[in-house]
């Protein structure tokens, strides 16, 4: 699953990269149940995000934290986070340099940008193609949607959080806001992780997805 697989674009200081080049208005409303087709997609995101947790060859986490580790807090699984967006492609875009956690710099460009609404309040986004990444066959047609809302620092990780996405074929795409994930930098330090372009900035918080980690408890 490419959401697990490219967790994060997150790059160990000294390394260049893990196995690859990766990623690695309080509002009160009733959970809106979700297809089960859908909620399975879900679920399967999120045990296989735990299993790569678990695993010693692929978790972020520092090994006396690994060896106690049950499972990533998440919020419940929510319809009305699941949004069908319009997308915009952005062919002029040029490459720039996105800064990271560290000195390193994550060579990205515009895709595209995504329209949506949520909470009842129009959105965009802009969505990203890693210039390194677009260059391997098994990563041609990964996006990447790093954005922050107003749950970081109390519900969710005070940096923002990610979205794995495939480039779409038509001018709209589903963007699941119950499959957004941490940056590794979120459990280890050691972790080069893309910081959040301002212009990602959700003016509205985002009760989705994968909950802030707070080391030692988990």
């Amino acid at each position: 699953m490419k959401s697990i697989v490219l967790v994060m674009l997150s790059l160990l200081v000294g390394f260049g990269c893990q196995q690859k080049k990766k990623y690695h208005d309080e509002i009160k409303k009733e959970i809106v149940p979700i297809q089960s087709d859908s909620l399975h997609g879900i679920l399967e995101f999120r045990s296989k995000l735990n299993e790569g947790f678990k695993n010693p060859e692929t978790s972020p986490l520092p090994d006396r934290y690994r060896k106690d580790f049950e499972g990533l807090d998440f919020f419940e699984p929510n319809y009305e986070y699941m949004v069908h967006a319009k997308f915009v492609r952005t062919p002029e875009a040029l490459p720039f340099l996105m800064p990271t956690t560290t000195d390193r710099k994550s060579e990205e460009v515009v895709y595209g940008i995504v329209h949506f609404k949520l909470n009842g309040v129009s959105h965009q986004l802009e969505i990203y193609q890693n210039k390194e990444l677009m260059l391997e066959e098994e990563y041609r047609d990964y996006l990447f949607l790093p954005f922050t809302d107003q749950t970081n620092g109390e519900e969710t990780y005070t940096g923002g959080r990610y979205i794995d996405l495939s480039i779409p074929k038509q001018d709209s795409i589903i963007i699941d806001f119950n499959k957004a994930y941490n940056p590794y930098c979120a459990y280890n330090k050691k972790y080069s992780c893309p910081i959040v372009p301002s212009v990602n900035a959700l003016d509205t918080r985002i009760l989705a997805g994968v909950k802030d980690f707070k080391l030692g408890k988990k």
